[in-house]
């Protein structure tokens, strides 16, 4: 009985009519028995002995019960702490990402702003000294042309702000249309000209012929703006190729720069939210651009890649599917 599982546990009460001075009792001990009865047998002493070891058993099965109650209880709070644990880290994170976030805001919106109030405050100084030299058409032209640069500053960072809101939502639209990506490209680099003239760089532009699709066109147009801004921002004033081509039944952008490039680490989170590529030449923008350039393309079932080394430049590639439909 001792040697089976299912019955190593039953109390074995050893019962004999054998005379004491044997000392069986002692060899029934031995054996593995709880306790040992001479005949002739006591019946309220035999029911007394039974229902004292069924209560021992009833008890040690309760304790047996609670001890794993107990262990099931405090493996369940190690869980919990585990689970407290992630989320305050997360929380904390979240933090720390809202407060660098309204920090990179506070900066990237005084920018623009303070040089609408410089402008603003040099004009009325010229009106309050009469001085019409200040207001000739040439300088009406130019200060209107830098107004216009500061409120477009102001305008995209409000759109990504607002494009961040409704990504979280699920409420960024998508407007499909057929219209050809090469003429989309050789049209927005035509208006990045003056950009590129202040960034000192240059563009080169090759195609291999019109490549029609269909997507949404003003969506479109902002991710390449956004990868092309990137270029010139991070491209260290060098020239920027840029490519539209098809293969293997997709359209393909490719931007590529020869500036300070990406880490391999920092290519793992530059698609995050608030993630910007740092050096110690650069660091501008509200670390929005790639985020919402990524789920644009997702929501045309396409993707964005990047190929990088530190030092050697960055290549950025749109891919999008010349036959699926978008995902609206």
């Amino acid at each position: 009985m001792r040697g089976t599982e299912k019955t190593k546990n039953i109390p074995i009460v050893f019962v004999s009519a054998a005379g004491r001075e044997l000392n069986y009792a002692f060899t029934g001990y031995e054996s593995g028995a709880v306790d040992f009865l001479q005949k002739p047998l006591d019946t309220h002493a035999v029911k007394s002995k039974v229902n004292v070891f069924v209560d021992l058993y009833q008890q040690r099965k309760a304790l047996k019960e609670q001890l794993e109650a107990i262990e099931k209880s405090r493996q369940e709070q190690e869980a919990l702490l585990k689970q407290l644990k992630v989320t305050q880290n997360e929380l904390e994170h979240a933090v720390r990402m809202r407060d660098d976030f309204m920090s990179i805001v506070s900066h990237e919106v005084r920018t623009p702003l303070n040089g609408l109030i410089l402008e603003t405050q040099l004009r009325k100084l010229h009106l309050a000294r009469d001085n019409a030299d200040a207001f000739t058409l040439d300088k009406m032209r130019a200060m209107v042309d830098r107004d216009e640069r500061q409120i477009k500053s102001l305008i995209r960072l409000i759109e990504d702000m607002l494009d961040v809101s409704r990504i979280r939502t699920g409420k960024l639209s998508i407007r499909p249309g057929e219209f050809d990506l090469v003429a989309l490209v050789g049209r927005l680099l035509e208006n990045f000209a003056p950009q590129v003239a202040d960034a000192g760089s240059s563009l080169d532009f090759s195609s291999s012929g019109p490549v029609v699709g269909v997507w949404d066109e003003f969506r479109i147009e902002q991710v390449i703006a956004n990868l092309l801004t990137n270029a010139l921002r991070y491209g260290s004033k060098a020239p920027i190729q840029v490519r539209v081509y098809r293969v293997d039944g997709r359209a393909c952008v490719e931007v590529r720069d020869h500036g300070i490039g990406i880490s391999e680490v920092n290519q793992k989170r530059i698609f995050q939210q608030f993630e910007r590529v740092s050096s110690n030449h650069v660091s501008a923008g509200l670390g929005l651009g790639l985020f919402i350039c990524e789920q644009i393309v997702a929501a045309h079932n396409g993707s964005v890649e990047v190929e990088s080394a530190e030092g050697e430049g960055a290549l950025f590639r749109v891919n999008l599917p010349l036959s699926e439909a978008c995902v609206s």
